[in-house]
């Protein structure tokens, strides 16, 4: 099986402007096959981008990408519930479910599971698998071991796997939003504040060391997640698909420095040297790859591997 890129759906608050070109530019420009689409973290903000939805989706169809939109992360209200179930009742494009809520509505029809959902085990990957799930992102806090696991087990069932090799890393969700605490204000009148900061804003200790990074009510790593020097052992392991997770620099040029490497036409250290003048201005990471602390950075996946 050839291994495919995709862009996962875009966490960060932007205008509604920057969001239709970045999609009409991975849609004409970028070396992928499917591209996520849909507001994950906060409810507030997807009436800005909404009515974008059906150019879009046309869009990317026309550049040969598959669309699938994925659901909120957390789901709190009555309307966020709303929400969800339009979301799910969509006709033509395949749904991912990145809340427990979403699974009713998409009971008994082929969907996807995202990468906010805890599949930690062959038991949970096969318990949904029988209730219409055929792909399935997985939490990127995962090590190595874990993924031979649960390859096994996918191949078994016959439903496929996705891993992010690309970005800040999503930790946690919270039930407030620090970000608009952060600027003295409330969620409920937070005046989307967070559109302030395209990549997050960063948090730092008290001690003043950058530490994490707050995208409203989320939390995630302040390095970035590169995992190019590990999708060959990663494809050995059983997953042949692999997620970009967009930030506010060129995604074009970023997803061809993957697909490079993933056809062997550049090598993973010239693709990340070259990754690292063009992204986010922050450490790369993948400790938890290899099962350390995930802010780390082993060198040579090969070596790692191999003390396990």
């Amino acid at each position: 099986m050839k291994a495919e890129l995709t862009i996962g759906p875009i966490l960060f608050h932007w205008p509604a402007e920057q969001k239709r070109d970045f999609y009409f530019k991975i849609a004409d420009e970028a070396p992928v096959d499917t591209v996520y689409i849909g507001e994950v973290i906060c409810s507030k903000r997807a009436p800005f981008f909404e009515k974008h939805y059906a150019e879009i989706s046309e869009r990317l169809k026309k550049g040969g990408k598959k669309v699938i939109f994925s659901s909120l992360a957390e789901i709190m209200i009555k309307r966020e519930r709303k929400m969800t179930e339009d979301l799910c009742a969509l006709d033509g494009f395949p749904v991912e479910a990145n809340d427990s809520a979403a699974l009713y509505h998409l009971r008994g029809k082929p969907h996807h599971i995202g990468p906010f959902m805890n599949i930690y085990n062959e038991d949970t990957l096969e318990f949904l698998a029988a209730r219409g799930a055929t792909h399935f992102t997985l939490p990127p806090e995962l090590p190595a071991t874990a993924l031979d696991v649960l390859g096994q087990k996918a191949k078994t069932l016959g439903v496929t796997l996705e891993v992010q090799v690309y970005g800040r890393l999503p930790l946690a969700l919270s039930a407030r939003c620090y970000h608009a605490r952060s600027h003295g204000r409330v969620k409920d009148n937070c005046q989307l504040i967070c559109e302030n900061d395209p990549d997050g804003m960063v948090l730092e200790t008290l001690e003043g060391e950058k530490f994490l990074t707050i995208n409203g009510i989320q939390t995630l790593s302040y390095g970035c997640l590169n995992l190019m020097q590990e999708m060959e052992e990663i494809q050995n392991r059983g997953v042949n698909i692999f997620r970009l997770s967009p930030h506010s620099h060129d995604m074009v040029q970023t997803a061809k420095l993957f697909r490079a490497v993933l056809d062997r036409e550049s090598s993973s250290a010239e693709a990340s040297a070259e990754l690292k003048d063009i992204g986010l201005s922050v450490p790369f990471a993948n400790g938890f790859y290899h099962g350390e602390e995930g802010y780390k950075w082993v060198q040579g996946y090969k070596t790692a591997i191999a003390a396990e």
